[in-house]
């Protein structure tokens, strides 16, 4: 049964968790059915609330981002009692007007990743669900996120899409015109599929995206670098820790109103007779209560 004192989660680097504000620090190693998350879970005490940290590439950066157990990290924390997830990562600007420096809250998502290895859902040998996604981050807690990062004195940028693509190279230019031809306006590597299984889970999922350059597209500006990535972000930590010291107790002073906690009340289609008892005992976290 999941532990109802732990109800944010964070993901993002290894080093995010590294703030003189967190106390009572543990680590967590959980198995899942769906194996063993990027690392131990750290949990910790934030301005009197028990959030929950995952290092989304394991400590030290070892995994690629098709690599990353998303379904293992985010069933971990549904077990841990997890009801809001915020992701924290790195991106690159597809327009003039979000630049380097500044915070991007999205609120839309282009899957553009391709390994069969990054997968993509809970559901499957034996029963079919079928989540709603046409909003696929919480806009409750997107604004928490936004409004979190401008009181810690940063630029927040609201709204957008981000496309996520297959890593772990960088775009071509050709590439990079491309997905600015379609309107994106942010490109990463992990937002999917965390926020479609956050979606399954039924868990709030909202993105706190560090704009780190312009990608390759930008004609006066160096095309991105690991070494850009790094230095820009590095920079940014210390304000996604401050923003996040506003934001935990934010939310949970907060009452959640949306629908992303019964988003899977009517997705699941298999006949109920016809599920296997291997497939119900894998997905009764997520979706037990609507097998009964």
């Amino acid at each position: 049964m999941p532990e109802s004192s732990i109800r944010i989660g964070i993901i993002g680097g290894s080093g995010l968790y590294k703030m003189p504000e967190l106390t009572d620090i543990e680590e967590r190693q959980i198995n899942t059915p769906f194996g063993r998350p990027s690392d131990a879970i750290i949990i910790g005490t934030l301005r009197g609330v028990r959030i929950a940290f995952v290092p989304r590439h394991g400590r030290g950066h070892v995994l690629m981002p098709s690599e990353v157990p998303y379904c293992a990290n985010i069933y971990a924390l549904k077990l841990l009692g997890v009801e809001q997830v915020i992701s924290v990562s790195a991106c690159g600007s597809l327009r003039e007007d979000y630049r380097p420096g500044n915070i991007v809250i999205p609120d839309q998502l282009y899957d553009h990743t391709k390994e069969d290895r990054r997968k993509r859902t809970f559901f499957g040998e034996g029963l079919v669900a079928h989540a709603s996604v046409a909003s696929p981050f919480c806009a409750e807690l997107s604004e928490i996120v936004a409004k979190g990062v401008e009181e810690a004195g940063g630029t927040a940028r609201r709204g957008g899409a981000a496309i996520t693509i297959e890593g772990p190279r960088f775009s071509t230019k050709a590439e990079s015109n491309v997905y600015r031809a379609w309107g994106m306006s942010v490109i990463g590597m992990t937002a999917s599929p965390e926020a479609f299984l956050a979606r399954e889970a039924e868990m709030c999922y909202a993105v706190m995206a560090h704009v780190t350059d312009y990608d390759v597209w930008h004609e006066s500006a160096e095309p991105v670098t690991v070494e850009m990535v790094l230095q820009t972000f590095g920079k940014n930590l210390e304000l996604a820790q401050q923003a996040l010291v506003r934001i935990i107790p934010a939310l949970a002073g907060a009452e959640c109103t949306c629908e992303c906690r019964s988003a899977m009340a009517h997705a699941v289609i298999t006949d109920k007779t016809k599920i296997p008892q291997e497939a119900r005992k894998r997905l009764d976290l997520l979706i037990g209560k609507y097998l009964d």
